[in-house]
């Protein structure tokens, strides 16, 4: 999953980054409001955290542009007044919900990883196919009753793949949102990671259905096929 982080406080934007990413997130973040709409609306994201003080544009003038050019992506706005207005105001311009400076990461985690559920319309924490489950909680994945053990980006990708069962997913979409924005990554990046995958969740287990396939000219899907 794909996050931007937009707050001008740099320990805060870092230090919120740098806890993402240990939670297997693509972070890219922006220190001002200008920057931040700029990539907000030119690229790909599964949640924003704004910060509503900001140089430049600010995080209500965001959130109002956004949705005013129907881009939906969940928004969570972070404050450090801590008042009714201005959790009034960041929730009636668009943004989904609200944390109050100073917060525990711990909280800041557990409401992006609601807010980034929601759109996907899954229900609980475990993303399951056929005998296949990641749990978002525990970053546990299992086949059957094999614990599988995952690098952050195979993590990464597994999830991404999960929420978009069925759906022939291209190279471009799984760099957009596996990936930082600044990474180098080429498509052949993407054959290795999912080929990595393949290595853990299919061929372990020849007598299952293999989950992963190569769509030629477009991309991969996660999905289990019924033998005919």
């Amino acid at each position: 999953m794909k996050v931007l982080v937009v707050e001008d406080e740099h320990k805060i934007a870092n230090s919120i980054k740098k806890g993402l990413e240990q939670e297997s997130y693509a972070v890219d973040v922006a220190y001002d409001g200008n920057d931040g709409y700029d990539l907000a609306s030119s690229e790909s994201y599964d949640l924003m955290i704004l910060d509503l003080m900001l140089p430049g544009l600010s995080g209500i003038e965001i959130c109002k542009k956004l949705r005013t050019n129907s881009i939906h992506t969940p928004i969570l706005i972070l404050t450090a007044k801590g008042q009714l207005k201005d959790k009034v105001d960041g929730l009636d311009s668009g943004a989904d919900d609200y944390l109050t400076k100073p917060f525990a990461f711990e909280e800041l985690l557990a409401r992006s990883r609601a807010l980034i559920r929601r759109p996907h319309a899954t229900s609980g924490t475990v993303l399951c196919l056929d005998d296949l489950s990641l749990n978002t909680l525990t970053y546990e994945v299992k086949r059957g009753a094999k614990s599988i053990q995952l690098s952050s980006k195979e993590y990464a990708l597994l999830e991404y793949l999960l929420r978009h069962i069925g759906k022939t997913i291209t190279k471009e979409q799984i760099i957009n949102h596996v990936w930082n924005y600044d990474s180098d990554v080429l498509p052949n990046t993407v054959e290795v990671y999912v080929g990595y995958l393949r290595n853990k969740i299919d061929k372990p287990f020849p007598e299952k259905t293999n989950l992963i396939h190569t769509i030629r000219g477009f991309g991969y899907k996660l999905e289990k096929k019924l033998n005919v």
